[in-house]
């Protein structure tokens, strides 16, 4: 029985850590190939925008049933669903044509991604019940490592000749999204544990949670440091070719780099916020990317690795706060997770439309001589309202401190 329980207990982290793999590959791989989708299918800022907007709101809507879902089903099952779905996404992006079968396939991508958000979320909470600061940013440090060889792979991959053919894009995702298949192995084999969300929601209801200000706080604050990690991904090869005319091999490969100092942020950074707190920790991180991310845009280009550098500081916030999250509402997790990543499924839905509609509008604005440094105005424009998002999580989680402090229950 014991060798069964480890056993059981090193398939649910295999689970988990190549589920944060696959999620951190499958968002990732559009740095890369969005500037091909725009020229190709002839898509405005705008459209990328509403494009992001649409994937936001998919995940809304995986966030609103997901948990529902494992209560009725179970965990397993609803782990197989999300995986085979994530892989028939794939399929539907291969062959859209334009806009709209784009936007379709993207929906179900982001279906997938947001039903893997929060039954990895679910599952972790159950399992890592001590030093789960650490365990979660190990976690989420898996998420980093997908992140941090998408955007290179994908780049390269694009480029690849098969029977005289390009792969492009389209051939890209597919492959890419085919990878969701692998964690079935495990997922399979796998005793996943029961019993604790029926529990948490007789003591933790949404109810209470929507009276809770500091739930509320802590949504603000997480949608912030979210639409500042997911903005980057989407923005920063698009940013440094449009605006400082790279490459796309070298942009793509500034993202990556970003993703490595997301990634090794939460391999190495996790044993400090539990030690120094979760809430000193993200205001830490959150006011380090927020500068560092704004002085390339005013300081020019030979400042542009430090657009990467600030990866130090967005990529512990997340798991940091889903850390929190469980210690606050340590007697009804699952329903905190659900209602705060819900939540944030909103933010960002408008947060990413109103990051391209920035970019237009500022663009339209601009009394620049040609259409080009017009859009690069624009392009810094949005890119600063990335910055200051990280800086806007940090001023709200000084407010959670503040009220936890008063409660005498800082975390």
């Amino acid at each position: 029985m014991r060798f069964n329980h480890k056993m059981n207990y090193t398939l649910l982290l295999i689970v988990v850590f190549g589920g944060f793999s696959i999620f951190g590959i499958s968002e990732n791989i559009k740095g890369p190939a969005l500037p091909n989708m725009q020229l190709e299918l002839n898509l405005s800022d705008g459209n990328l925008g509403l494009l992001l907007a649409i994937n936001s709101f998919s995940f809304l809507i995986a966030c609103t049933f997901t948990s529902w879902l494992i209560d009725k089903i179970g965990t397993k099952v609803t782990s197989i669903l999300t995986f085979l779905l994530m892989a028939v996404s794939g399929l539907f992006i291969y062959l859209s044509s334009n806009f709209l079968s784009l936007a379709g396939g993207y929906f179900l991508l982001y279906l997938g991604n947001g039903m893997l958000e929060i039954g990895l979320a679910i599952i972790a909470a159950r399992i890592f019940t001590r030093n789960t600061g650490t365990m979660l940013n190990l976690s989420h440090f898996f998420y980093g490592l997908g992140s941090t060889v998408a955007p290179i792979l994908a780049a390269q991959m694009m480029g690849w000749e098969i029977s005289s053919t390009i792969l492009g894009w389209r051939g890209m995702y597919m492959i890419m999204l085919s990878l969701s298949l692998l964690p079935l192995v495990p997922v399979t084999l796998s005793r996943f544990p029961k019993g604790e969300t029926e529990e948490t929601n007789e003591r933790t209801s949404i109810k209470k949670l929507a009276k809770d200000p500091i739930a509320w706080l802590i949504v603000f604050s997480l949608s912030m440091a979210v639409t500042a990690e997911l903005g980057i991904a989407a923005w920063l090869v698009n940013y440094l070719v449009k605006v400082s005319e790279w490459n796309l091999a070298d942009a793509s490969g500034m993202l990556s780099i970003f993703f490595f100092t997301f990634m090794l942020a939460r391999l190495l950074l996790g044993p400090v916020t539990d030690r120094f707190g979760y809430t000193k920790s993200i205001i830490t991180f959150s006011f380090f990317a927020g500068i560092i991310s704004m002085i390339p845009i005013f300081a020019g280009d030979r400042f542009a690795i430090l657009f990467a550098i600030a990866g130090f500081g967005i990529g512990p916030i997340y798991p940091t706060m889903m850390a929190l999250l469980a210690k606050k509402y340590a007697n009804g997790t699952d329903t905190a997770i659900t209602f705060t990543v819900t939540l944030i499924g909103v933010a960002t839905v408008l947060s990413n439309l109103l990051i391209g509609y920035i970019i237009e509008f500022v663009t339209s604005l601009s009394l620049r001589p040609t259409y080009v440094a017009s859009n690069q105005l624009g392009m810094q424009a949005g890119y600063l309202f990335l910055a200051l998002t990280a800086i806007l999580c940090g001023t709200t989680c000084l407010e959670i401190h503040r009220r936890l402090k008063q409660q005498n229950n800082i975390l």
